[in-house]
């Protein structure tokens, strides 16, 4: 069934991931008639297939886990059992929650957007005007494009026989063993949740560490903990050559300095990387073009070269965050309706991934830090921490990076338990352009995670001869 509108919008998105959530709400509240067309489900990637549906994974391998030490703290119970069925349904329980209340939508009603859902692949049909497929035109004055980014494939022989994330996220069963290609942070996920619910994991990176933009520390620990919950850990392993299908699941074929081995398991998950979601949109229709490599290509105000076509979030292949995109679609709003010329601030941005252990950074890693600067660097150990050692967590650290003669922060990374909390302070921290000096003075609360922040903190000042500024949050056991 075909439909269209006689009616022309102020503004017209396209997607509705979180820079396009942003970037129509931002046009209703400036008065623009803005309308949202998502080609699938409201919320985009994020809500329906990225951090909230494996946040939810994530968040039942750590009950998991922690079961297993309720004994050590006088609980007793029996053997876990897990319903991964019922996990699922939890799991679309979040999703539909987080939609509903979570996201933009109702302040998005609340400013008369017109929301199009599930309409399928949307396309430029002339320089103004869109088609999707499910028959729905609309046109509009500006258009911002936030159709997000989708996974890299492989293209070797036998490639279709392998998955996504998005694929892995979507089983109804728990394989029995997954062959993961790919060491980065979402390679990293897939790993350490299937592996906590009983698969059998075999992670494959190409370069010599998984984890490759996260500080050396970081990856080294990280790798060392997989290996010590049983995951098979192939770092440097060669070049993928092809894949077959088996009996019992799919082989891989991999050489290294002429020498072949092969691989085999239930599942193969490739997770090599991420590229912008632009087919169907028929962006030369518009006038659009992309970079080198294969993003749309913005400008400091996120201009497309069409000027009359603004993009935001993954598809323009920056930083590719849901912070990032939603700051992208305020911006990319704001400069088309009113044809201003805001740029996206270089923010602090922190990252981190809900594996186990968790990692997260902000800022400099060491080798980077010191490729320009002259640092001083310290590392608390989980297992010297007063919260850690009560909650039976003592495996991961701290570290911070400081410049000698600034004292400012430049970088901090962190392995095991709310290592993503812990980095989010030290972000703060590094946006209000603190000191480490100044860091230490806060008299963060005890026991806390944070507080692990504060203690690295002072050890960095101490290290830094500033005697005289450390004594707030350096007490043990912080």
């Amino acid at each position: 069934m075909s439909s269209t509108s006689d009616t022309k919008f102020d503004v017209l998105v396209i997607g509705g991931g979180p820079a396009g959530m942003l970037a129509a709400l931002r046009a209703g509240d400036l008065g623009a008639k803005t309308a949202l067309v998502t080609r699938d489900e409201f919320g985009g990637m994020a809500a329906n297939d990225g951090p909230v549906p494996v946040r939810t994974l994530a968040h039942a391998a750590r009950l998991l886990r922690d079961a297993g030490q309720l004994d050590r703290y006088g609980i007793a119970t029996g053997e876990p059992k897990f319903n991964y069925s019922r996990l699922l349904e939890r799991v679309q329980e979040v999703v539909k929650d987080v939609r509903t209340h979570s996201t933009f939508r109702k302040q998005i009603d609340s400013v008369g957007v017109a929301v199009h859902e599930n309409c399928g692949v949307a396309g430029f049909a002339d320089s103004h005007t869109i088609e999707t497929e499910s028959g729905l035109s609309l046109s509009a004055d500006k258009i911002i494009i936030c159709t997000g980014g989708m996974n890299r494939r492989l293209t070797v022989p036998g490639s279709e026989l392998t998955a996504t994330h998005s694929d892995a996220w979507a089983l109804t069963s728990v394989p029995e063993s997954i062959i993961v290609v790919g060491g980065g942070a979402t390679g990293a996920q897939v790993a350490s949740i299937f592996n906590a619910f009983g698969t059998k994991i075999q992670l494959f990176q190409t370069g010599p560490r998984i984890l490759p933009t996260e500080d050396e520390e970081v990856s080294a620990a990280v790798a060392d903990a997989f290996r010590a919950s049983g995951i098979t850990v192939r770092e440097n392993f060669g070049t993928i050559e092809s894949f077959e299908k088996t009996e019992t699941g799919t082989r891989m074929y991999f050489s290294k300095d002429g020498n072949w081995e092969n691989a085999e398991a239930t599942l193969v998950v490739t997770a090599i990387g991420w590229i912008a979601d632009i087919d169907g949109l028929h962006l030369g229709n518009a006038g659009v073009e992309t970079n080198a490599r294969g993003y749309i290509q913005v400008d400091n105000f996120l201009a497309t070269s069409a000027p009359h076509v603004f993009a935001a979030g993954d598809v323009t292949g920056r930083m590719m965050l849901v912070p990032q995109a939603i700051q992208d679609g305020f911006v990319a709003a704001t400069n088309a309706f009113k044809d201003t010329q805001l740029t996206t601030s270089k923010q602090v941005s922190p990252v981190g991934s809900f594996t186990d252990p968790e990692y997260a950074q902000v800022g400099l890693t060491e080798t980077k830090a010191r490729e320009a600067h002259d640092i001083v660097t310290a590392i608390i150990t989980f297992d010297s921490t007063a919260r850690t050692i009560i909650d039976g967590r003592t495996n991961g650290f701290c570290k911070l990076i400081a410049d000698k003669e600034t004292r400012k922060i430049l970088g901090c990374h962190v392995v095991g338990e709310r290592a993503v909390e812990i980095t989010q302070v030290a972000a703060v921290a590094m946006a209000a352009n603190m000191g480490v000096d100044e860091l230490s003075q806060v008299p963060l609360s005890f026991p806390t995670y944070a507080g692990v922040l504060g203690r690295v903190a002072a050890m960095t000042t101490r290290q830094l001869n500033l005697t005289s500024h450390w004594p707030a949050s350096g007490v043990e056991g912080t």
